[in-house]
């Protein structure tokens, strides 16, 4: 049972009207208070399809209870530590503003970047910006996506993942402007509503085409991929509930995608129960037809828990069997050569953060993950050397 302070009054999520207390809050704009702790912690609602949700204010759930659901872990215990007063602030009105590694725009007289260089994501480990790559984990980590019990085994499906993902992205900002209306994550396609979705996804896409002098926007797509096939000089990319809607990668950027993100690709091609998200800023072209500049991938779960390796994948296959809270870790824009808590059980006791030590790891990356254990003893720690031990037991 949690409880609130909800328009001056305390209420718990068990009482009988709290969904329509919640609604009617909702159209007034009230703030609801999380009571796990004293003080209590602000925090908002937001419509997740058309049910009304209690979220937590963006980057506080370090502040909330370790037992509370909308705890998060230390940020230092993943890439986004180094992020945070730096990439990511927030603004005066409780956003993240975001400070981009990437464009938003380009010059009606350059040449499409998909035939070139800049046409993939680019990784600086540059902690005053937010890289492509970033910015997706990032909207996942907002959007309590990195979260998992058995509880909701069957129960997290795409419509979930959407609306989750549009929520997060009203959290943000770049330029005093909303991140979300630059945002595009497909809604689920159903063929009874075709021509309205396609209406909509019309509307959404319209900025790119107008005929404006001067740096044209682009927009930023989230989706699933759902094949990628070679066509005449490239490659073609799917998406997921977008039927219709294509991206083309020339056939160099298509083999600098395959080097860039060869773990996410092979993870995804040797399990056929993972998702292979994708995110990309995209504009239009005067053909009007969508052209990808930058692109970044992430492989996901059946779950949609993110993965980096087999190992987590393994490691992923026993937490989320548990009913016990995991919370999975992110790298962000840390390189892969340092260590970050693959995942977290916030529920015990003591906290437990997980971490794998991936084969030929040198003295560096050791002493790099003695300094992060030794620097929070407030946390329990399981370590899985991968080229030396087998995995150990997770004991509850």
């Amino acid at each position: 049972m949690r409880e609130f302070l909800l328009d001056g009054e305390t209420i718990s999520d068990e009482a009988e009207d709290f969904a329509s207390r919640l609604a009617f809050a909702y159209r007034g704009r009230s703030r609801p208070i999380c009571l796990c702790c004293n003080p209590g912690i602000p925090m908002y609602i937001a419509m997740i399809g058309d049910q009304p949700t209690i979220k937590r204010m963006p980057l506080t759930g370090g502040a909330h209870h370790q037992a509370c659901p909308s705890y998060e872990p230390p940020y230092e215990l993943s890439g986004l530590g180094a992020l945070m007063g730096h990439a990511i602030k927030l603004d005066a009105d409780g956003a993240a503003a975001l400070r981009l590694d990437f464009s938003l725009s380009k010059r009606a007289s350059a040449v499409s970047p998909s035939a070139g260089a800049e046409a993939l994501e680019r990784v600086r480990n540059d902690s005053r910006k937010l890289s492509l790559r970033g910015l997706l984990h990032l909207l996942w980590h907002e959007g309590g996506l990195t979260e998992w019990t058995a509880r909701w085994a069957g129960k997290r499906h795409w419509w979930q993942v959407h609306s989750h993902l549009v929520e997060a992205a009203r959290t943000m900002s770049v330029r005093g402007e909303r991140l979300v209306g630059r945002v595009l994550v497909p809604e689920p396609f159903r063929m009874e509503d075709k021509t309205a979705i396609e209406k909509r996804r019309a509307r959404a896409l319209a900025p790119l085409f107008e005929n404006k002098a001067g740096a044209k926007p682009l927009m930023i797509l989230v989706g699933e991929i759902k094949d990628l096939t070679p066509v005449r000089m490239g490659q073609q990319v799917v998406i997921k509930h977008l039927p219709g809607f294509r991206l083309y990668l020339e056939d160099e950027t298509w083999r600098r995608l395959q080097r860039r993100f060869e773990t996410e690709l092979t993870l995804w091609q040797s399990a056929d129960n993972h998702h292979l998200m994708v995110i990309a800023t995209i504009g239009g072209s005067p053909s009007g037809t969508v052209t990808a500049h930058e692109i970044a991938l992430m492989t996901v779960t059946e779950q949609w828990l993110p993965v980096e390796s087999v190992y987590e994948t393994r490691l992923l296959e026993i937490l989320t069997r548990k009913c016990e809270k995991t919370i999975k870790g992110l790298r962000f824009d840390l390189p892969r050569a340092q260590p970050y808590a693959a995942a977290v059980l916030p529920e015990r006791p003591q906290p437990l953060a997980l971490y794998i030590v991936p084969a030929g790891a040198d003295s560096e990356f050791e002493a790099r993950l003695k300094d992060m254990v030794e620097a929070r003893p407030d946390l329990a720690v399981w370590i899985w050397r991968v080229d030396k031990d087998e995995m150990p037991d997770i004991t509850d």
